[in-house]
């Protein structure tokens, strides 16, 4: 069987979770990768066969997505472009870690395409959900990256097609220490900011990894460091506590690691409000925006030992069997794949007129 397992790049998650896949997946079927964005600072060990532009989203300063400069950056007919060209149809399967281009030209050229994302387990109707729903966020969420079968990674097993998080090795090999000072990963916040408010919270130590700076530089307690996966992983290894966004794997590897975790959601950003509202669940602090308001919480929290204890397990190739068993017995229920079958794709008819017109 011929696979092209398809990678988000606009998220550092994505690509830290293919380093474990890329290798299961290589045990069952000839594989090529194709990685499309350009907002991660995370690497993969492997050459990819395809690259794209295809669709980012832009970290704002104020605590959310930039949607102006979002928009700005889209290139629309680029997009449609990708869509066309990338040749989906020479595999007998796409793997989706919730990339677009690949996503659509499988719908347009009708090729299974299995999400094996975080946002497959979002979007499930038992995955927890925040109190205010936000319609475009689920929208876009639902409409951005479409697929003919769903598996997703959250922090619980919700339900049968969900997984607990992939932790790579480079994490579960770690011998964690505790050097008292805090990790923070909040990339919707200026730097200025963040020193700004951590700074009032005195005699505590900051370690700030900031998409905002291209150089490492201290300000009192706090030292701030451009994106580097190396030096957070070591960072990591040796904080008290995390304080970081409410994105996926981030929070999940330092539950994993046995460290004080609390978290902040990006404003407007659907899929953060709903790890929020999971995490929240099972039991960490979580502050809806960063403030002023909000530094006696941070104090309070910082001032406790409480910590989730929650170990996840090592089973990156019995989610891979999984995902291959289950779309193996799906076409033998449907005896075969050809041109005329009716792949189940759940996407916006608007959606489906702008991105496959002429």
């Amino acid at each position: 069987m011929k696979v092209l397992y398809a990678i988000q790049g606009s998220g550092n998650g994505h690509l830290s979770r293919a380093r474990d896949i890329i290798p299961a997946l290589k045990k069952y079927c000839d594989t090529d990768i194709v990685v499309s964005g350009y907002q991660a600072e995370v690497c993969l060990p492997f050459k990819p066969d395809f690259k794209c532009r295809g669709l980012s989203f832009i970290f704002g300063k104020k605590g959310g997505v930039d949607f102006w400069n979002t928009y700005i950056e889209a290139n629309i007919k680029e997009f449609k472009t990708e869509i066309k060209s990338l040749p989906v149809e020479n595999y007998d399967l796409v793997i989706n870690d919730f990339e677009p281009v690949s996503a659509w030209a499988s719908y347009h050229k009708k090729v299974p395409c299995i999400a094996l994302s975080h946002q497959a387990a979002v979007l499930h109707k038992v995955a927890p959900k925040p109190k205010n729903q936000d319609l475009l966020g689920k929208f876009i969420l639902k409409n951005y990256a479409p697929s003919s079968m769903q598996f997703g990674f959250h922090y619980e097993p919700y339900a049968s097609n969900i997984f607990t998080p992939i932790i790579r090795q480079e994490i579960r090999n770690l011998k964690v220490k505790d050097e008292g000072y805090y990790t923070v990963y909040l990339p919707a916040y200026s730097d200025k900011k963040l020193i700004k408010l951590l700074s009032k919270i005195k005699g505590v130590h900051w370690q700030v990894f900031s998409k905002h700076t291209q150089s490492s530089y201290e300000h009192e307690r706090i030292k701030v460091f451009p994106i580097n996966n190396e030096n957070y992983i070591e960072s990591l290894r040796n904080c008290r506590g995390v304080l970081c966004g409410a994105g996926f794997e981030g929070p999940a590897e330092a539950i994993h690691l046995g460290k004080k975790l609390m978290v902040v959601p990006m404003s407007w950003q659907y899929e953060q409000q709903c790890n929020a509202a999971a995490l929240k669940e099972i039991g960490v602090p979580v502050i809806k925006k960063l403030k002023a308001g909000k530094l006696d919480k941070i104090k309070t929290w910082i001032d406790s030992d409480y910590k989730v204890d929650i170990q996840y397990p090592d089973n990156t190739d019995s989610i891979i069997k999984k995902v291959f068993e289950e779309h193996v017995s799906n076409v033998l229920m449907d005896k075969q794949w050809d041109t005329h079958y009716e792949l189940k794709y759940d996407v916006s008819e608007k959606v489906k007129r702008e991105l496959l017109k002429k």
